[in-house]
């Protein structure tokens, strides 16, 4: 009888969290899955680590190669999956799920018949978890057998780890991590929002997604390295390429939606870095989002808000000084009515309380 669940790990240089994430897999309450683990390349001890598992577990196996990158790590995972498997999620190595994470997904989408599910995520350190801001939004609430046109905000739903994939439907999409870039999982997850016929949302939260402390951040948490700026960019326009290609009508729709969330959400999460970064992180925030913001339409800029206009045009500009100067201002401002925010919420908890405005 064919497994119904295939695991993918990517694995390199992970020796201190592999073992915490192999226990996580092997600890759920959904049993009938393989893990198909891929050491791609690793120069600690991760693949020893590894095959030590699959020893003593036989769901677990090692798959080797030279190092290639993520992305294509987890291609390589995908077409080792044994035959006959009904449903594909991946996780990242230095990451975790809770228990019943794939049995409440595998039920969910037992009952549906979806193309796949995305749940929640919390992230976690050493002090504890709490919610991941990336999947607030979209994941608000449970709403099963929607679709990405009925919640735009799944849009925003670009991680490869917090889905369960039907099996069919991902092999027939014929989308494959792109390899040799960072944020290889939005020019994946995006396409397939938008090609499935439903999706499930799940609320609760089934992934747990390590925040790296202690100087061993992974290049992905570096926000001022040019490498994550450029492969961000190149990401979107990746996305954009495939959207407008495909011929039905529906796409260039889709298209126009995909745009408009990289100018208003995408886009300006780059703004905050900026000021921060040196001369070599704004000469490539400058090129490659000009161009970005140009293939998309510099029209399309002039029905934004006036700060967004604002800061696009000096960076089409090149004025990059007045740029930084601009942000400066306004984190300024934004670190202000944070803290005023602050003070209000504590001064309402002390009236919750019974303090009275003299004590305060």
């Amino acid at each position: 009888m064919a497994l119904r669940l295939s695991v993918v790990v990517p694995i390199y240089n992970v020796e201190r969290y592999l073992e915490e994430c192999l226990d996580s897999i092997a600890a759920q309450t959904f049993r009938d899955f393989e893990c198909v683990m891929v050491d791609d390349g690793s120069t600690d001890t991760s693949a020893e680590l590894a095959r030590q598992y699959a020893a003593k577990d036989d769901r677990f196996r090692l798959v080797q190669q030279q190092n290639k990158g993520l992305g294509a790590a987890r291609n390589t995972g995908w077409r080792n999956i044994a035959d006959g498997v009904e449903y594909l999620a991946f996780v990242d190595s230095d990451d975790s799920l809770p228990p019943g994470a794939y049995e409440l997904m595998i039920n969910t989408l037992d009952e549906t018949g979806s193309d796949f599910v995305a749940g929640n995520a919390l992230r976690f350190k050493s002090t504890g978890y709490f919610p991941s801001h990336a999947h607030r939004k979209p994941f608000q609430e449970t709403r099963l057998r929607t679709h990405v046109t009925e919640i735009p905000s799944l849009v925003t739903d670009r991680t490869a780890w917090n889905k369960v994939y039907r099996r069919s439907f991902f092999d027939a999409a014929g989308i494959l991590y792109p390899e040799g870039i960072l944020y290889e999982d939005a020019p994946v997850s995006v396409p397939l929002h938008y090609l499935a016929a439903s999706v499930d949302v799940l609320s609760e939260p089934i992934y747990h997604w390590r925040m790296r402390e202690d100087g061993d951040m992974s290049i992905t948490q570096q926000k001022t390295d040019p490498r994550g700026l450029i492969d961000r960019v190149r990401s979107m326009e990746m996305v954009r390429e495939w959207l407008a290609a495909r011929p039905e009508s529906r796409f260039a729709d889709y298209l126009r939606s995909y745009d408009r969330n990289c100018l208003v959400e995408e886009i300006p999460m780059f703004f905050w870095s900026v000021p921060d970064g040196d001369q070599g992180y704004r000469a490539a925030y400058q090129q490659h989002v000009s161009r970005l913001v140009r293939a998309i339409g510099v029209e399309r800029v002039g029905a934004l808000s006036a700060p967004l206009r604002v800061k696009y045009r000096l960076t089409l500009a090149d004025r990059m000084d007045e740029f930084v100067a601009l942000q400066r201002l306004h984190r300024m401002y934004r670190n202000r009515s944070r803290l005023r925010a602050q003070v209000r919420s504590k001064l309402g908890a002390r009236r919750t309380d019974g303090t009275s405005p003299a004590a305060r």
